[in-house]
C-alpha cells in the first residue's frame, strides 16, 4: 500500500470512529415529601434551600430537588414516597405531618431521611436516641406535646378563671393519642376538665363547635398539626371563636397574627434552615445515625391585645413583657 493511501485511510477512520463523550457530572438529588400544598409551605421550603446554601449547595446549581406534596390528602404518602425512590436520591426530607416521616421510613430503611419531628421522636419509634439515632433517620424535634401544656399555662394565665378546657386535633395525626394524653394530663394538674375535639375539615369545625347550652369550654387549645395552619380552616376556628367569644391558643405566629388569642412556638424559619443544614451536611457524606436529633433554640411568645381586648381579657402586664411580639 502506497504511503498517501495508508494515511488517507488513517484519516477516514478517525472521522467515522465514534468519539466517546467525557462522563458528565451528576449532581445528588434530595427527594421533599410534605403531606401539605407548595403554597402552604413556601416559606418553610425558601429557609430550607437558605440552610442548604449555608452548606454549600444550590438548588438548580449543584443540587436537584424532587417535591411531592399531599395536598392534605395524608393517605397518598406513601405512594409519593415509593415515587420518589424512582429517582436516585441522596437523601429524603420528610416534613408537613408526621405521617410524611412514617411514609418515607416505610419506603426505605437506607437512604438517609431527614425529618420535621412534631412530637418526641424515640416515643414515636423514628429514632432509638436524641443523641445516637442509629438508623436512617434524623432531624429537627418540636416536642409539640411539652409544648402543648406551656401553651396551655399561658392560655390559662390570661384566664385563670376558667375552669373546662377543649382540645382541637386532627383524627389524621399519627401522634393523636400521645399528645391528647399529654394536653389532657396538663389540663387536669391546673384543676382543668377536658374534651378533645377531632376534625380537620370547614363543616367539621363548625359542626364540632357548635357548643350546645352548658357544653361551651372557658379555654380552646388547637392541635400544632398542619391541617389548622391552612388559611381557610384556621380563619374558620377563629371565626367561631370571636362568635363564641372563646379564647384559643395557637401554634405558630400566623395564627395569632390572624386574630387568635395567642401562641408559643420555636421559630419555624429557623427550624427549616436547620432541616437544610442537615441535609447539606449528609450530601457532604455525614450520616444520619452520626448527626444527633436536634431541638429548636428560638422560641417565640405572640399575644394579639386586640383579640383580648375583644374578648374582655387583660392580659398580665407580666406575661405582655415576656412576649416576643404584642399585636395592637
Amino acid at each position: 500500500m502506497r504511503r498517501r493511501d495508508f494515511a488517507a485511510m488513517l484519516g477516514a477512520a478517525a472521522v467515522a470512529w465514534p468519539v466517546t463523550p467525557r462522563a458528565q457530572a451528576t449532581i445528588p438529588i434530595i427527594g421533599f415529601l410534605n403531606g401539605r400544598t407548595a403554597d402552604e409551605w413556601a416559606d418553610n421550603t425558601s429557609n430550607f434551600r437558605l440552610g442548604l446554601r449555608d452548606t454549600g449547595f444550590e438548588e438548580g446549581r449543584n443540587v436537584a430537588i424532587e417535591y411531592r406534596w399531599a395536598g392534605g390528602r395524608y393517605e397518598k404518602l406513601p405512594d409519593l414516597a415509593t415515587e420518589l425512590l424512582q429517582h436516585r436520591l441522596s437523601a429524603i426530607v420528610a416534613c408537613g405531618g408526621e405521617n410524611s416521616i412514617t411514609a418515607a421510613k416505610a419506603a426505605t430503611q437506607t437512604i438517609p431521611i431527614v425529618a420535621v419531628f412534631a412530637g418526641d421522636p424515640v416515643l414515636s419509634g423514628f429514632v432509638t436516641s436524641l443523641n445516637r439515632p442509629n438508623g436512617n433517620i434524623t432531624g429537627i424535634a418540636q416536642f409539640g406535646v411539652r409544648l402543648a401544656a406551656k401553651r396551655l399555662e399561658l392560655l390559662h394565665e390570661m384566664v385563670p378563671a376558667a375552669a373546662k378546657l377543649a382540645y382541637l386535633d386532627d383524627p389524621n395525626n399519627s401522634a393523636l393519642a400521645q399528645s391528647s394524653a399529654a394536653v389532657e394530663q396538663a389540663a387536669r394538674a391546673r384543676g382543668l376538665s377536658f374534651r378533645a375535639i377531632y376534625c380537620n375539615t370547614v363543616a367539621d369545625i363548625e359542626r364540632s363547635l357548635a357548643f350546645r347550652e352548658g357544653e361551651r369550654p372557658d379555654l380552646m387549645l388547637v392541635s400544632g398539626f398542619p391541617t389548622f395552619v391552612v388559611p381557610v380552616v384556621r380563619d374558620k376556628i377563629i371565626e367561631i371563636a370571636a362568635k363564641r367569644a372563646l379564647p384559643v391558643g395557637f401554634s405558630t405566629e400566623e395564627q395569632t397574627r390572624a386574630g387568635g388569642l395567642t401562641s408559643y412556638a420555636p421559630n419555624i424559619g429557623g427550624v427549616y434552615r436547620q432541616v437544610g443544614n442537615y441535609a447539606g451536611r449528609i450530601l457532604k457524606g455525614e450520616k444520619p445515625a452520626d448527626l444527633p436529633v436536634q431541638q429548636p433554640t428560638k422560641f417565640n411568645l405572640v399575644i394579639n391585645l386586640k383579640t383580648a381586648k375583644a374578648l374582655g381579657i387583660t392580659v398580665p402586664p407580666m406575661l405582655l413583657a415576656t412576649a416576643d411580639e404584642v399585636i395592637e
